[in-house]
């Protein structure tokens, strides 16, 4: 009988979701002889015309990382999807965006300006840019088209699971391809993982005051944080309360707050305005003057809010109305 096929499809990542696939060890050299592993680029020699010679459903199972921003990427995952029964949207960039989608703040100019103009390292003095197309020597020499914003893969593709995690942790990557290998799936379009939020695991919820009220915000590297004391409570921003739990709690066991890489907890829509709303209910706050300095105490209140869910946020989406 046949192994089931599987590919893992890499877009505008960092390579950290490749890796969490390594770190499930040995349990990868059973994966290995339970599956047809034809698709890995950052394992494995491939070539995409041996994909589009596959059959239409062919892949039991397509995991992709990564955002799309440019026009290769898009090819892959419409690829991906076609070839594919069940597509598995792996890591924050591909559930929500992830940290790349913070360029979603600036334009493609802006960004092209700064990379090959005005960064103080750049010596570019004929002023070249990248270009989609490019003749030399009477041979065409092409490049991606970069796209004007990032996009979550959902915006692209269909996706039938969500596993989010800046990378997903091995237990739930574990737990994941276990659920497809046995057809012990959840409905589709479930997230893989847990449907409460961070805090209702964290060791810290205990010391939370039976009515939270901040006067300061602190940022992490200002102050000596107590160990056992809920971030929130010690006025430093963590998004615990809105976002999904599953992580394992590595930046908290390290004494960092959390900053929102598993997204919005179950029936959350948007886990950035989840958290402002939070944090507003808890700011001690009694005038207008007040509230403008506790405020301004917030640094970068989008990349707080919105640094792994920027291009699958409401505000995102308005913006794109524009």
């Amino acid at each position: 009988m046949a192994k089931p096929k599987v590919a893992i499809g890499w877009l505008g990542s960092c390579g950290g979701c490749d890796e969490a696939v390594v770190d499930i060890n040995e349990v990868l050299l059973g994966v290995a002889e339970a599956v047809d592993l034809i698709f890995w680029p950052v394992a494995l020699d491939f070539k995409y015309d041996s994909i589009k010679a596959m059959k239409d459903g062919d892949i039991v199972l397509s995991i992709i990382n990564g955002d799309v921003r440019n026009s290769e990427q898009e090819e892959v995952a419409k690829l991906l999807r076609e070839k594919s029964q069940l597509v598995l949207a792996f890591g924050a960039c591909a559930c929500f965006g992830g940290t790349p989608g913070l360029a979603n703040l600036r334009t493609k100019n802006d960004i092209f300006n700064w990379v090959y103009r005005d960064a103080p390292t750049v010596v570019n003095p004929e002023g070249k840019y990248p270009q989609a197309s490019t003749s030399v020597n009477g041979k065409e020499l092409t490049l991606p088209e970069i796209y004007n914003r990032v996009y979550a893969l959902n915006d692209v593709i269909p996706i039938d699971y969500y596993l989010p995690g800046c990378p997903p942790p091995p237990h739930l990557v574990i737990a994941a391809i276990s659920a497809v290998l046995e057809n012990k799936l959840p409905p589709k379009g479930s997230t893989l993982a847990p449907h409460r939020a961070l805090c209702d695991s964290c060791k810290r919820n205990k010391s939370k005051p039976e009515r939270m009220a901040i006067r300061d915000i602190k940022r992490i590297h200002e102050v000596e944080a107590d160990p056992d004391v809920c971030f929130l409570a010690q006025g430093i921003i963590c998004l615990g309360p809105a976002t999904r739990d599953g992580c394992g709690e590595a930046c908290m066991n390290i004494n960092i707050p959390c900053r929102g890489c598993f997204g919005p907890v179950e029936g959350v829509v948007d886990s950035g305005a989840k958290f402002v709303s939070a944090l507003a209910s808890i700011l001690d706050v009694q005038s207008d003057e007040e509230i403008e300095r506790i405020t301004d105490q917030i640094v970068d209140p989008v990349g707080y809010s919105y640094r792994f869910a920027l291009p699958s946020s409401i505000l995102q989406k308005e913006v794109s109305k524009e």
